[in-house]
This record gives structure tokens, sequence and C-alpha cells, in this order.
């Protein structure tokens, strides 16, 4: 029998009607003839929470027992994975709930962070071989080789429901949440956004990467290795058949994949920091971004200016809440001589601006276009980085949704192509 994975996040199990609603949709890929694991995040809210009491347990130093935070942080899934159940059952649905370590979802890495390295699919299938019909999975864990309970980081519930679709080769991966599909840019800030019906993994995986919140990147990157059809879509609608929702496939699935760009990202959580007159000379960009990625900072855009008497500056961006990591890893490196740098500077008042698509692979002009509308908006780019299929730039932050609208407007992406 066939199997598909079904994915309920925070906001779609919100409380127990919310529950229930997800549990009707659950119950109609039941009676369509398929087994169906479900994953499921902590209701809306409860993650947070669970944070914030492990944080108020270390107040000193901020410090804790990254395998206690799991343990912690974990339980959020595991309530909502048994209340599904419990519903289902009051349903005549055949349902059990399945913890991480009970699967097992076998993690490597690091707590906190963890990576999924197998998913054994014997467990389950026993348990759909014996009648079940659903297996209610919490989302967001795993476990470690000795036994602990792990976490995958933020948005791990959507890696769990890819990573299951793999295992299970399921005819499909639906992502529900509080949007109806992946949009052409926030609604929020356009009101003519489109809802995309395709979207290649690539752009998918960009526009992720650069700030649209609907998809965790690792998910994207799983759904891309194994070619899982990922398909997002509102847990709101009455019935499936209501919301179609937007298809993450190949780029070859998407027959009319004519529109040069697909999409508008930005991210408003931006800093640009500057290393003012660093030694230009080879190894200098080693000697300060090897510290920076051991400090756990993510750098994103890099821009090396002119030399002049051997001396150059050095620009990154990196998010705002990791402003301190990065001075304190430079300032290190510059103090253990690794490092000669005259001053650091940092704006975190910037937002970074994307346009996405498959299409720029065999167009010219596209980021001149770009720069032309923003220039038409007085809106000045201070950093700039491209990739083959998308162009981001680095702007303040107070033209952030003029950026938007213009780029959006000026693509003419709230029209089919």
């Amino acid at each position: 029998m066939s199997v598909i994975v079904m994915k309920f996040g925070g906001t779609s199990v919100a409380d127990l009607d919310k529950i229930a609603n997800a549990a009707d949709k659950v119950k109609q890929e039941v009676e369509n003839g398929h087994n169906v694991i479900v994953i499921v995040s902590a209701m809306s809210g409860k993650t947070n929470e669970l944070v914030g009491w492990v944080k108020d347990s270390a107040p000193g130093n901020g410090l804790h027992d990254k395998a206690e935070y799991d343990a912690v942080v974990s339980s959020g899934e595991n309530v909502t994975s048994g209340l599904m159940a419990l519903r289902l059952q009051e349903m005549d649905i055949p349902a059990r709930s399945w913890q991480g370590w009970q699967v097992p979802v076998k993690c490597t890495g690091h707590h906190e962070g963890a990576r999924i390295d197998a998913i054994p699919s014997e467990n389950i299938e026993a348990s759909f071989a014996d009648g079940t019909k659903v297996a209610v999975v919490a989302g967001f864990q795993g476990v470690m080789a000795d036994g602990r309970t792990a976490t995958l980081g933020r948005g791990g519930s959507d890696t769990t429901a890819v990573a299951f679709a793999a295992a299970f080769e399921a005819e499909r991966c639906d992502i529900y949440t509080d949007v109806d599909g992946i949009y052409t840019t926030d609604p929020r800030i356009v009101g003519n956004a489109r809802r995309l019906e395709k979207i290649s993994y690539e752009e998918m995986l960009e526009l992720a990467s650069l700030g649209a919140k609907v998809l965790q990147t690792r998910s994207v990157e799983l759904a891309r290795s194994y070619r899982v059809r990922l398909r997002v879509l509102s847990s709101f609608g009455e019935t499936i058949s209501d919301n179609t929702g937007t298809l993450v496939c190949r780029e070859e699935d998407i027959m009319e994949n004519i529109r040069v760009v697909k999409g508008v990202a930005y991210s408003r959580d931006e800093a640009k920091m500057t290393l003012v007159s660093v030694a230009d000379r080879p190894g200098v960009a080693a000697a300060i971004f090897r510290p920076l990625a051991e400090a756990g900072v993510n750098v994103d855009m890099i821009v090396q200016n002119i030399s002049d008497d051997g001396r150059t500056d050095m620009t990154f961006s990196c998010p705002t809440d990791q402003i301190a990591l990065a001075e304190n890893a430079l300032s290190r490196a510059q103090e253990d001589g690794e490092l000669n740098f005259k001053e650091l500077l940092n704006d975190p008042n910037v937002a970074k601006i994307s346009i996405v698509g498959n299409g720029m692979r065999s167009q010219a002009g596209v980021a001149g276009k770009m720069f032309g509308i923003l220039a038409d908006e007085g809106v000045n780019i201070q950093v700039i980085t491209t990739s083959e299929i998308k162009v981001s730039v680095l702007v303040d932050r107070k033209y952030m949704e003029l950026a938007v609208r213009a780029l959006h407007d000026a693509f003419e992406l709230e029209k089919a192509a």
C-alpha cells in the first residue's frame, strides 16, 4: 500500500480544535487508500516556552547542558503526537504515536542541531502490517548513538517529514502550514503576490536560504537529493482538493518554466561588518573567515575592496544576532597575532533583497535590470552577490519593502507565465 507523509506545523496543531481539523485531513488520505505517516510540530508557542524554561534554569552565565536542553525542548512534539493519535482513534482510525527513539530516527552531530543519519522502516512497517493506518511521529527529534534524545534545530520538523518520505519511498510529502503555498514574494508586503503552482528544488532552495520562511533549507536539500515530491498547502481548507498548494519538484517536471525571475526574497535581520585596513596578502581571507566559522558565524555576502599600499578593507554580512560572536572571534584573532586590522565596523540596519529564477541561466541582463530598478527608486546598493540563478543585494533596511515591491512589479511576477 502506498504511503503519504503529512506534516503539520505549530499553527496547524495550536489547540485541540486545530488538531481535530488536521485529523480530518489525515482521514481523507486514509479513505483514499493510503497508509499515512503524520509528522507533527509542537503546538504554536510551546517550543519558545520550553526554551525559555531552559534559559531560566541557567540564569547566571546562560550556559546549559545541551543534551538536557534537547530532552526538555523535544517534549512539545511528544505531546502533540499523542493528542493527534488519540483524536484519530476517536474517529475509528487505527493510529499510534511514535517518539524519535521508538522509530528510531538515528542522528549524528551535536545536540541542538543534530542531523538525521538513518530511519529504519521496520518498526513502522510492522505496525502497518498489524493494521495500523496512521503513524503519528514527533517531528524535530531523533536519538543519538548513546540513546539520548537529540533535536534537529529550528524548522526540524520539515526535515523530519522529508526524511521519512525518502525512507519510505512515499508517493509525496505534504507540508501543511498557515499559508496556501509558495508565493512570488511575501503577500504581506506585496498585495498582488501570486501563488506558484510549481517551483523547482533549486529555486526553492535559494528562496529558503535567502529569507523565505515557508520551508526549512535542509528539508529542501533532502527533497532534492532523494527526489521527494514536496507539496506546501494550507491546513485550513475544508478538503484537500480545495487547496492544491505549491508542488516543489524537478525543473524538468515544470513544463512552462519560461519566466526568468520566479520570486523575490528578503532577509530583514542582516548586518554588514567591515574590517578596515587589513593586510592584502595570501591567506588573509582564511585568517578572517576561519575564526568566524569556528565561532559559528553564518557569513553570507563577502566583498574585498581595492588594495592600497598593501592594505585593503574586507566587508561581509551576517545575521544581526551574530554580531557579538563575530566581533569576539575577530578580536581574539587580532590578539593572537593572526590578524592585523585598524578597525571593525558594523551596521545592523541593512536588509538583503534577492531575485531568484532558473531562467537567469540563459537570460542576459537580469542583474542590470535589477540594479536599474533599484536606482530608479533611489535605493543604494551596498553589497552584491550572485549565483547561477540568483542575484542578492544589501541595502539600507528602511528601503527593504520599497525594493521588494519595485522588483516584484518590474518583473511582473503577479502575472502567470
